[in-house]
């Protein structure tokens, strides 16, 4: 007999199913009275089941705290839930809740009456560290991006988003100014390491397609003093694109091009065009489509980066790549997470020449072709 207790797990025969840990072995290993081994399968538990349907609890913790700028509360050392009621001007009792149900989700620590940052929180959620990501739940959490999840099963009866006829790769969607608003941060490594990846000389001459924050384009004009770096974005996104490489001091060697990308002049002679997290949005026709048009803009013997998440053949692992192609189905009406072979074929149709790929941690590939 299968009940659910209080704390929503299943009890089998008087005796807890807890949540399953990744990876877990479904069966166990047993041995009887003659020292015979069997498998017998661990009981059903709808854990994974309460776990999901209450995702929404975890998504609202983390927004709220990073609204509060609780972790930075923290930053100095442990702190009490008086503590970061004062710091953050909320109720002590509000404080202390939150506190504990982001130690319950792992994102604190907690000693007596003091709460700590993990590792984790203290590189990722404290906005005094360079590698802060906080900003990110303005876009992944925006009510732009979320509307598209409201009626998945209108989407996989039509196939694509049923927010509207485009999704967010309608013309100027205000969603991608929230994503270069609150992306940048978790970018500017992966950018860096496609940089190294690239050999260039001299002035090279560099095109950043969807540009948006400016971090893939900027990390090769700054790897390479010479480069001169071309922004292609919607025009409103283009305004912070032209301001953070005004931060970065390279305003003389930065110019733009102002709307879509399929439509527009890409210009010529580029050594490198840059396609991070933009195919993903499209069909595998208008990829290589488009891919022809990057082609052509190369001079002989340049190369095109991309950047993007792609799947195993199995297109279910590894899991952040694997599980984009849903993210892709509620927001565009024929995008997809493409596998490596996929990628290789839109290439080839393009004119492109051998490719090669590159893991790009934490969850993208690099694939890079020649003209």
């Amino acid at each position: 007999m299968i009940r659910l207790g209080a704390d929503c797990k299943a009890e089998v025969g008087g005796r807890t199913a807890g949540p399953r840990p990744a990876g877990f072995d479904a069966s166990r290993r047993l041995v009887d009275n003659q020292g015979m081994s069997n498998t017998t399968p661990e009981p059903p538990s709808p854990a994974l089941f309460f776990e999901t349907i209450n995702a929404y609890e975890r998504s609202a913790a983390i927004k709220g705290a990073v609204e509060l700028d609780f972790f930075t509360a923290m930053a100095d050392g442990p702190t009490t839930a008086a503590e970061l009621a004062r710091h953050c001007a909320v109720a002590e009792r509000g404080a202390r809740i939150l506190a504990d149900y982001l130690t319950v989700l792992g994102f604190l620590t907690k000693s007596g009456e003091r709460y700590a940052l993990t590792p984790d929180s203290a590189m990722f959620l404290n906005r005094k560290s360079p590698a802060y990501a906080g900003g990110m739940t303005q876009f992944l959490l925006s009510p732009e991006l979320r509307r598209g999840y409201d009626d998945i099963a209108a989407t996989v009866r039509k196939g694509g988003t049923a927010q509207s006829e485009l999704g967010t790769i309608a013309p100027e969607h205000p969603i991608w100014l929230d994503f270069a608003r609150g992306m940048g941060g978790m970018m500017r490594m992966p950018a860096q390491m496609l940089a190294e990846m690239i050999p260039l000389e001299g002035a090279p001459k560099v095109l950043d397609i969807s540009a948006s924050h400016g971090m893939w384009g900027m990390a090769f004009a700054q790897k390479h003093p010479r480069a001169q770096l071309v922004a292609l974005d919607w025009a409103p996104v283009l305004k912070l694109t032209q301001e953070n490489a005004q931060r970065a001091g390279l305003a003389d060697r930065f110019s733009t091009i102002a709307g879509d990308a399929f439509e527009v002049d890409l210009g010529s002679g580029y050594d490198v065009v840059l396609i991070p997290n933009f195919l993903h949005h499209f069909n595998k026709q208008d990829c290589a489509r488009f891919l022809k048009k990057v082609h052509a803009a190369l001079r002989d013997g340049g190369r095109v980066a991309i950047a993007d998440f792609v799947p195993n053949p199995d297109r279910v692992s590894p899991p952040e790549a694997a599980s984009f192609s849903f993210v892709m189905l509620a927001g565009t009406p024929e995008g997809d997470a493409y596998t490596l072979v996929e990628f290789e074929k839109m290439l080839a149709d393009a004119g492109f020449g051998a490719v090669e790929s590159h893991d790009l941690p934490p969850v993208w590939t690099a694939i890079i072709a020649k003209k």
